[in-house]
């Protein structure tokens, strides 16, 4: 009975919850790493941000002041003194940074996500692959021996046989069904041209945000595929991971061709089966390079000789099965259609969509993506 009576007093305590102390520095740090990104990794104006703030909010006190911070920035390696050519020093972020504000953009828009093992991309697809299901069927011939289950085997052989004088034929055999793990080749296209900043809307750096949150999401969960990172304005060029927190958008017209092109060439090196674009941008292309290295612009609306070059390229795309997913930030209905006409030449996908939630839309087809095989 005391025993009863014990297991019956037994349940779920719960206590006040107590938030975990965060020092000065982790406080200040969370905010300089939300105003360097928006600085595009200056240093100097993230630092004037810091201390306007400070004068309206009163983020330090007399015990740890921002010279303290800017002095721990140093110590914790965030921050290193250059000097130039005439002699003159200056402070700027170190790669420690950079990484921490790409971390800090996947946590923001992605969520805390663990990392997890390489190669972590479930396709439909059922038969020899290299994740288990739980699930069982019988052996056929060709079946790797490795994949055999030996308890539901054994269990199998004493149900048929008995357990007087063990016995196993082929029959009593059974292997684990697994999932083939796909792997994805992605290239993001970001807008830079004037009008990502134009209206009075910061458009820039939620697009940096989200193409750093991608960068620390593939490297550390899916390290087997591969991100390649390209901008456009009147021309395109790639851009590593380490330059995202200095994007800044240009005195650019939009050449979506340019983007298009060089995407599809870094595609084609890849050989991974599953490839794919996605294209950040708020605004109508104007923009195209011709042969004889010109430029043809028309900024005033959507010139059916720069749009039609667009649809060529989408349809290339189809042809060589690249899909291209296109995130449009602005919505105006002319846009719009060219967009629709766009997706169709390519049989892709598009977004309309503003700034917020543009990173988890992106996530989302990503995750939903690396689950399927694509095919033209």
């Amino acid at each position: 009975m005391k025993r009863n009576a014990d297991k019956a007093i037994r349940g779920f305590i719960f206590n006040k919850y107590d938030e975990p102390e965060v020092s000065p520095f982790d406080k200040l740090f969370e905010i300089f790493k939300e105003i360097i990104t928006h600085t595009s990794g200056d240093l100097d104006e993230a630092l004037d941000w810091m201390k306007q703030l400070d004068e309206e909010y009163q983020l330090t006190d007399e015990d740890y002041t921002l010279d303290d911070f800017i002095e721990d920035l140093k110590k914790k390696g965030y921050i290193r003194e250059e000097i130039d050519q005439d002699g003159n020093g200056s402070m700027a972020i170190t790669a420690k940074t950079e990484r921490a504000i790409r971390q800090q953009a996947l946590e923001q828009i992605f969520g805390r996500l663990k990392k997890s093992s390489s190669g972590n991309h479930r396709t439909n697809q059922i038969g020899r692959g290299d994740e288990h299901t739980g699930d069982f069927r019988s052996y056929q011939f060709g079946d790797s021996l490795s994949r055999i289950s030996m308890t539901e085997s054994l269990r199998n052989a004493q149900i048929n046989h008995g357990i007087g004088e063990f016995t196993m034929s082929e029959d009593d055999l059974v292997v684990e069904e697994t999932h083939h793990k796909s792997q994805m080749s992605t290239v993001l296209m970001i807008d830079i041209s004037h009008s990502m900043i134009l209206y009075g809307e910061d458009r820039i750096t939620p697009a940096k945000k989200v193409a750093m949150a991608l960068s620390e999401l593939i490297t550390t969960r899916y390290p087997k595929d591969t991100l390649d990172i390209l901008v456009f304005g009147n021309d395109a060029w790639p851009i590593s991971i380490a330059e995202l927190p200095y994007l800044k958008v240009g005195p650019y017209h939009t050449n979506t061709v340019a983007g298009l092109e060089l995407a599809m060439d870094l595609l084609r090196r890849k050989r991974n089966t599953n490839k794919q674009i996605f294209m950040i941008t708020d605004g109508k292309p104007s923009c195209v390079r011709e042969r004889d290295g010109s430029y043809y612009k028309n900024s005033m609306g959507l010139d059916p000789y720069i749009v039609d070059k667009c649809y060529n390229m989408a349809r290339q795309a189809r042809k060589i099965r690249i899909p291209i997913t296109t995130f449009m930030i602005a919505q105006d209905p002319y846009l719009t259609r060219f967009v629709q006409e766009f997706t169709m030449a390519n049989q892709g996908k598009a977004f309309y969509t503003g700034l917020k939630g543009l990173g988890e839309m992106i996530f989302e087809d990503y995750e939903i993506n690396r689950k399927k095989r694509i095919r033209g």
